[in-house]
């Protein structure tokens, strides 16, 4: 089992550290705590860990389905899009006023991870392939696949609001609010992409 324990490791992170949605989140909430990055993961997990558990039990295809597809591409890129924007509207008041954004990290993660497509369909194709190949040993080998993939999440979304947390007095406010204008257009940019790439699936 160890082998492909190992390549969960390794496909995981080369996923989980790609710039998105809930990498830009977990910057931008990283100012008034280090515990955030684990928060987000938590709600990234109240999603994943059931996703995990259909695919596990055949329902793969439902979320292929172009129909689905295309719901959770123009639901989930509105949503995406409104954080975004929520994120650019407060950048100042929580950069010089001390504030946080409105919604708290666990919420974060679980929006960000529940109303992404990419994120389902990568559980869908790549996630299954993983399933499949720990399938041979029962649930103590889908067990140890959702902690491994869940602890890199968790490491790496740890990592960066701790870094960001105990470094931010180094950085000027101008640049801060800087970094808060990138990951708001992140967010935006991912949620036009969604609706963007779901509607021409669909045509």
């Amino acid at each position: 089992m160890l082998p492909i324990l190992l390549s969960v490791v390794v496909i995981s992170l080369s996923g989980v550290m790609m710039p998105g949605p809930v990498f830009a989140v977990t910057v931008a909430k990283s100012y008034h705590s280090p515990w955030v990055g684990a928060k987000i993961a938590l709600g990234h997990a109240v999603i994943e860990v059931p996703l995990i558990l259909l695919i596990y039990f055949g329902f793969a295809q439902f979320f292929e389905n172009a129909t689905v597809h295309l719901v959770l591409s123009l639901l989930g890129g509105a949503v995406i899009i409104w954080l975004g924007f929520s994120m650019f509207r407060a950048r100042a008041e929580v950069v010089y006023g001390g504030k946080d954004l409105s919604y708290n990290a666990t919420t974060a993660g679980i929006i960000t991870s529940g109303l992404n497509p990419s994120f389902l369909l990568w559980w869908a194709t790549i996630g299954l392939m993983l399933i499949e190949r720990i399938d041979d040993y029962g649930t103590a080998g889908l067990t140890a696949l959702i902690v491994v993939h869940w602890s890199c999440d968790l490491v790496w979304l740890s990592l960066v609001s701790v870094l960001i947390y105990k470094t931010q007095t180094l950085w000027a406010k101008r640049f801060q609010e800087g970094l808060f204008i990138i990951c708001s257009l992140l967010l935006a940019g991912f949620g036009v992409w969604f609706i963007v790439s779901g509607i021409q699936q669909a045509v």
